[in-house]
């Protein structure tokens, strides 16, 4: 079939199936006994089931990996957002915020990584009950055809040049280039790759180039998560900028973008269970 649609048994149509960039992330699939059902990559991957055409899912349970996810991303995001106000950074160590950051990014890493897992984990078929691929592919499973793959791929990378920044902004001898080179530059990449894996996310829930809510808590996540992305982003270019001290010129913007993304990450993370409930489905 289409790049990125699972298995469709025989008996079944596919009526519909849209996606960006010559992936699919929705179809509207047409069952032996005549009804339809909508079928969408991020529904997919998080187990959420088919969704009933045109009405919503009755809700359930969320899911243990839902709530381990939130529960990561949700803890560095709180490491972020303390390690950027002010009051706290005037009251304790440099070293002290360093590590504040640091062990947000660990917990980015980690959550980047189950949320890679899950997506590797994904069923075989659109049918309720179809195949999962084995523990080794898993774990390190390589799926380049699907949108959702790539997302949280390029985030797992995003998270892990997050560590390298942070690690090294602990250290208190570093020269003004060791500080661009090991500090700034991959503080850069990272938020260049929340920005691109923020933006594949969007794009898989969101149809078309303007926003338009498909009425799901995901694409609510996809949204928000965009926005923190675009506030790293603008904290890290602003991080650029030094005085003829050394200093950082734009202290507060630097503040102020770290602080607005993070808070946006962790309302995104707080939803992720909230979506593995509300959207579930037995269809």
């Amino acid at each position: 079939m289409t790049a990125g649609v699972p298995h469709v048994p025989d008996d079944w149509r596919v009526l519909t199936a849209h996606g960006p960039a010559g992936f699919v992330t929705h179809a509207v699939l047409a069952r032996p006994d005549g009804t339809h059902v909508e079928w969408s990559s991020r529904r997919h991957r998080k187990c959420l089931g088919l969704r009933p055409a045109g009405a919503r899912p009755a809700g359930g349970r969320a899911s243990a990996s839902s709530c381990w996810i939130g529960g990561l991303f949700a803890g560095g995001s709180v490491c972020f957002a303390v390690g950027s106000v002010p009051a706290f950074v005037g009251a304790v160590a440099a070293s002290a915020v360093a590590t504040t950051f640091f062990a947000g990014s660990l917990l980015f890493t980690t959550a980047a990584y189950l949320q890679l897992h899950e997506t590797l984990r994904a069923p075989g078929g659109v049918v309720p009950g179809s195949a999962r691929p084995g523990r080794l592919r898993s774990l390190v499973g390589w799926r380049p055809r699907r949108i959702d793959f790539r997302a949280v791929l390029v985030q797992l990378v995003g998270t892990l040049l997050f560590n390298v920044s942070t690690f090294a902004a602990t250290a208190s001898d570093l020269s003004t280039h060791e500080e661009r080179r090991l500090v700034w530059a991959p503080d850069v990449g990272g938020s260049v790759c929340f920005l691109v894996a923020s933006w594949l996310a969007f794009a898989e829930v969101n149809r078309g180039v303007l926003p338009r809510s498909d009425r799901s808590v995901g694409w609510c996540i996809a949204g928000v998560n965009l926005l923190g992305s675009v506030a790293f982003g603008a904290a890290a270019v602003a991080a650029r900028y030094v005085d003829p001290s050394g200093e950082v010129a734009n202290v507060a913007l630097v503040n102020a973008g770290t602080f607005v993304g993070a808070v946006c990450f962790l309302v995104g993370a707080v939803l992720l269970p909230v979506e593995s409930a509300r959207d579930r489905s037995d269809v």
